[in-house]
């Protein structure tokens, strides 16, 4: 299936992009000074970050600035993939009772940001998470599970380790933990009964205390931004149910057009890597799904994204920062029988003070 026919259409998204766009530039407008003409040393007198609310690592704030924020994600994934080959039910069903068909990920993500000085910023993130598979059976049957709930706390620190006059250039080094506030015991009714353990993806946490580290870079001119991030996950031990997740990488590289102090325009490049789950949960049958075989759950996916991020310098709005993405997968290699994604959208909002 080609990209293009697996892109969203979301009918609402232009015209609210449109929109907001119009109410924040009144307060834009205000203003006697635009942004293409404004020195570096002036641009950081506003409260702009032309990173997307979507890399929230990446964030670094002024000496005493707040910031809460808050991020909606839709992801939605349909049909099997081994390698980089397509698969049908049927073909998986061959060695399978039970095979998904298609799963939707939601997720409410709530930020809180702080920075004791120009050159750290700590950070909370705490998501919501809802999750929905369809499946089928050898014998014609479908079925749905869902889970929903608390996710993983990460708390981290991010550090300016190397800055230039004017931040033209920023190297920031983070690190963090993520503790194990998500559920690792979902249950739902399946075929085989009442309250069934779900298998992996359908679970909310890790179940273990795990290490993250990483570190970015972002560059800047009055018209231009770009950067780059990598943020990598290190599980400790295993959980109370004997499994652990994977390690997991991820990295990004985006480039910024900042078309005025109140709007600008990204394009994204996002790779992640993550590999098979350690142990197993004796709860859940691999031989019954695709979803509970812990030797098949590795993958790498490159994601290309698009967004746009609106800004109010002054007014009413004043510190808030309001972005809106989407992405569609470009590559993906899967060690499934797995669920392949289609695409991804995301919003957020922020508000520095």
């Amino acid at each position: 299936m080609s990209l293009l026919s697996k892109r969203p259409t979301n009918p609402y998204f232009w015209p609210t992009s449109l929109l907001l766009c119009l109410g924040l530039s009144v307060s834009a407008n205000d203003q006697e000074y635009h942004f293409l003409d404004m020195s570096l040393d002036d641009i950081l007198t506003i409260p702009l970050d032309v990173n997307s609310v979507n890399i929230l690592e990446s964030h670094i704030h002024k000496k005493d600035d707040w910031m809460v924020g808050y991020r909606y994600m839709s992801m939605s994934m349909s049909g099997n993939r081994i390698g980089e080959q397509s698969l049908s039910a049927a073909d998986v069903l061959k060695d399978y009772n039970a095979t998904p068909l298609a799963m939707s990920m939601q997720m409410h993500m709530g930020s809180l940001m702080y920075a004791p000085s120009d050159d750290l910023t700590f950070m909370a993130m705490l998501p919501y998470k809802i999750y929905s598979m369809s499946h089928t059976t050898r014998m014609g049957q479908n079925f749905t599970t869902r889970s929903e709930g608390v996710g993983d706390l990460k708390l981290m620190a991010n550090f300016s380790g190397f800055r230039t006059r004017w931040d033209k250039h920023i190297l920031s080094l983070k690190a963090g933990m993520s503790f194990p506030t998500g559920s690792i015991d979902e249950r739902d009714t399946t075929p085989m009964g009442l309250n069934q353990k779900l298998p992996y993806p359908m679970q909310l946490g890790s179940g273990t205390y795990d290490i993250l580290v990483g570190a970015s870079y972002k560059g800047l001119t009055p018209d231009w931004g770009w950067g780059s991030q990598l943020m990598g996950t290190i599980r400790t031990g295993k959980n109370k149910h004997h499994y652990r997740l994977s390690n997991s990488l991820e990295g990004s590289l985006w480039l910024s057009r900042i078309w005025d102090n109140w709007i600008s325009q990204s394009v994204r490049l996002q790779g992640q890597w993550w590999g098979n789950i350690h142990g197993a949960d004796p709860q859940v049958n691999a031989n019954m799904i695709p979803t509970a075989n812990t030797q098949i759950r590795g993958g790498t996916r490159l994601d290309l994204l698009f967004s746009i991020d609106l800004y109010a310098p002054e007014g009413k709005l004043k510190g808030q920062h309001l972005g809106i993405e989407i992405g569609v997968p470009v590559f993906q290699y899967l060690e499934g029988p797995q669920l392949e994604m289609d695409w991804s959208i995301s919003g957020g909002w922020q508000w520095t003070f």
